[in-house]
């Protein structure tokens, strides 16, 4: 396969960025995104030129590293799919191929494809800790959990932080993630204690980084790799209305 790249270039925080046309020869369709932006890097580098810097780590879809916008959709095409789990199987031969960087002012670029979403540990430090008893080691059954909340805790559970779904929405809005982690432990007992203080100080850090509101259009669902129903927003909204009532 052959396929022609426009790969966003961005030398640093402060730069001008723009899009640059590259060559992908001999493709292989077993490959997958990544590992042609590898083969791409290789020749970059040969040639002496600057590699072209993007974000990976595990590659088994499983950290939410790898932030891509390909051909305008976060993740590229396919649903449920990180990139680094996205196969060039799935690009024709000789198509053009649009490759930028999450777009969101809470996400600043740090050099090419990579930014910067240290704003999502922000959100997440900003939760706090879950009052539990650190001593010893409690009976797996000391806390009873029905199988319907476990289950439900652990859908919500599933984020990866990655941030696609500020990538999709066009207020760059973080609710998609806030709310699984809030939802995460405000269905479980353990959660309870700083349940009503864990939402509004959470959503509260997430103005201050300059997320937007939710759009309410489902964008971030359609792209989130690992398909993070929306509905978890509901139930973050009325976790919210019930602190404020709370005086929290």
């Amino acid at each position: 396969m052959r396929l022609n790249l426009k790969i966003w270039r961005q030398a640093g925080p402060d730069g001008a960025g723009k899009l640059v046309d590259y060559a992908a020869d001999h493709v292989s369709p077993d490959m997958s995104f990544l590992e042609m932006l590898d083969v791409i890097n290789e020749r970059l580098v040969k040639q002496g030129e600057d590699a072209i810097s993007f974000d990976s780590d595990c590659r088994e879809g499983i950290c939410g590293m790898c932030s891509l916008v390909i051909n305008g959709v976060p993740h590229g095409p396919d649903r449920g799919t990180t990139v680094c789990q996205l196969h060039m199987r799935r690009f024709k031969d000789g198509e053009t191929v649009t490759i930028e960087p999450w777009r969101a002012r809470a996400f600043p670029v740090v050099k090419d494809l990579v930014v910067d979403r240290s704003a999502f540990d922000r959100i997440i430090a900003a939760g706090g800790y879950v009052s539990i008893n650190v001593g010893g080691a409690p009976d797996g059954n000391a806390i009873p959990v029905s199988k319907q909340v476990a289950e439900q805790a652990m859908d919500s559970a599933a984020c990866i932080g990655c941030g696609a779904c500020v990538a999709a929405c066009k207020n760059a809005s973080a609710h998609l993630f806030m709310s699984a982690k809030i939802a995460q432990l405000s269905v479980l007992p353990q959660g309870q204690v700083e349940r009503t203080t864990r939402v509004v100080a959470m959503i509260a850090q997430a103005d201050a980084d300059g997320f937007g509101s939710c759009s309410n259009e489902g964008e971030c669902e359609a792209v989130c790799p690992k398909e993070i129903p929306i509905s978890n927003i509901a139930r973050m909204s009325r976790e919210f209305t019930r602190a404020v009532f709370a005086g929290k």
